[in-house]
This record gives C-alpha cells, structure tokens and sequence, in this order.
C-alpha cells in the first residue's frame, strides 16, 4: 500500500470501492467493481452495477485457510445462473482490490485466493473464496484400510488413463433429468466396467464438466451411463462425451483388470471386526474366520 493510499484512508474522508478480478477456469477475466461507474486498470476493465458485494475477508496468523464470501444477484450479463451451473468459476483465480477511485492508480490488493463453493438461491448467489493457504492443508500420510487410497490414474496409481481399453468417447442421443445418458456406440467397453468411473464433456455448451458414473447398461447397440449427480448443464443430443472405466479399490480389479498390482496403495490383509472382537475359546480355530477363507 503506498504512502498516498494510507494518507488518503487516514483523512477520515475516503474515496475508495472494492474491484473484484476473476479469472475462470477457462482463461477468461473478469473484472467487478461496487463503484457507480466503471473502472480500469492493469488491463481490466472493472464493471459497475454488477450487483456484487463481499462479506469481511477474515485473515489468520499461521497456516490456517483465510475465508469470507462473495454475495451477488445475477442481474449483470458477464454472470449468469448457466456460468455458474458450468463449473467454470470453479476454483477460479480471485484477487479483491481496495481501490481509491478518482486515481485507481491508488490501489491495495487486499486478498489473493480462489473461488470455493457456489450457492444459487433464486436471482442470486453466494461464492466461497478462499485464501492462497487453504493450498497447505492437503490431508498427508497413509489411510489403513484394505481398499486402495489411490485415486485411478493418479500419480500413486500409475494407470495410463489414455490407453484406449481404458475410455470410449460416445455421442449423446439421449437424457433424462441430467443424469441418465444414452449413448450410440458401446465404444467396445464391456458393460459395468465405467461404474466408479468419470464422465467428461468434450464439446457443445457443457464442455469442461465432470461427474462420478453410477451405472453403466448396455442394451444391443447403446450403451447407458447414470450419473450419481445430474450435471449442472447436460450436454445436448448430438455432444461427444468421454466416459472413463472406474475401479472397485479392490486387489482383485487392480491385478485382473489393470496388472497393477504392484501400484496398490491398500492393506488387503488387515484384520476385520470379527477378528478385532475374536475371544479365547478352548474349542475349534482362532485364525481371523473369512480372513483366511
């Protein structure tokens, strides 16, 4: 902040607005401002009347997330109830600038973050930002349990995702609800095996999003794919669409299904309940029951 700035706020006769710059998830900026008129500056273009405004930006010592929100109605053209439905404000890159409006040459970046979750009730919507920590607080270290921790395809699982046995990009004839799809093809992937899986949007208006696969049917030369969440836009008939074959977290898939089992991240031998809850007894065996079986 410079000398002028803090001169100005200690006048006790301020001048000064919030501009909101946000950058999606797709690579376009926007630029809000809660000033009566537009502003500019470091080449963006800070829109007026945007219906935007923004809670207390609550900042702690230590390693602990800065949080606050964004309130806004959807009364300006740039934000509309579809874009936010998109998933393109999704972790979108945030900065709020304390601005003194007569010279935006005066200004203070007061915040630096991302967009979190997104609420939509009626003709307005509140947005989670989150501060530049809230990247330091990943959960780290091994889970014992006996399924696999990794996530398919990741960097711990090691599967190439791009293998064509792996995925099939179908087009859409048909949905219902946003979330039960009927594709023409069957991309040569046996039914059941997307269940557990991700489908994406490659093109048309719903380009970008993802969701999780529940069920995966075949029927003669269609396949059908229902989703655990309807999509916020559905593509239309006509999109092509890329489903991706899930994984159970179990041995078995990893070593039949992938041969990988060399990558399985859990403990398929860590003792059950009923071996917890085992007591003597003078009879009969104590080894673990279904363990071993």
């Amino acid at each position: 902040m410079s000398d002028a700035l803090i001169a100005h706020l200690e006048s006790g006769a301020t001048q000064v607005c919030q501009c909101w710059r946000i950058t999606r998830r797709d690579g376009v900026v926007q630029g809000f401002t809660d000033h009566d008129l537009p502003l500019e500056f470091e080449g963006t273009v800070f829109e007026a009347e945007s219906g935007l405004g923004a809670r207390a930006v609550q900042h702690t010592s230590g390693l602990s997330a800065d949080n606050s929100a964004v309130v806004g109605a959807l009364q300006s053209e740039a934000i509309t109830a579809d874009l936010l439905r998109s998933g393109v404000y999704d972790e979108a890159a945030l900065e709020i600038w304390q601005v003194y409006w007569p010279n935006p040459d005066l200004r203070a970046l007061r915040f630096r973050g991302a967009v979190g979750e997104i609420t939509i009730t009626g003709d307005a919507f509140t947005a989670e930002i989150r501060g530049l920590s809230d990247k330091l607080n990943p959960p780290f270290g091994r889970v014992i349990q006996s399924g696999c921790s990794a996530v398919l395809g990741d960097g711990a699982c090691g599967v190439d995702m791009n293998d064509p046995a792996h995925f099939a990009e179908l087009e859409v004839t048909a949905s219902e609800d946003g979330r039960v799809f009927l594709f023409s093809g069957t991309g040569g992937i046996a039914a059941g095996r997307f269940e557990r899986g991700r489908m994406r949007i490659i093109d048309g208006t719903a380009a970008g999003q993802t969701a999780t696969i529940k069920r995966h049917e075949i029927t003669g030369a269609e396949a059908r794919v229902e989703l655990w969440e309807p999509l916020r836009r559905p593509p239309r008939s006509g999109d092509l669409v890329r489903c991706e074959v899930g994984c159970d977290k179990t041995l078995a898939t990893c070593r039949d299904r992938f041969a990988n089992l060399s990558n399985f991240r859990g403990f398929p031998h860590v003792p059950g309940d009923d071996w917890l809850m085992a007591y003597p007894r003078a009879a009969g065996g104590n080894t673990g029951g279904s363990l071993l079986s």
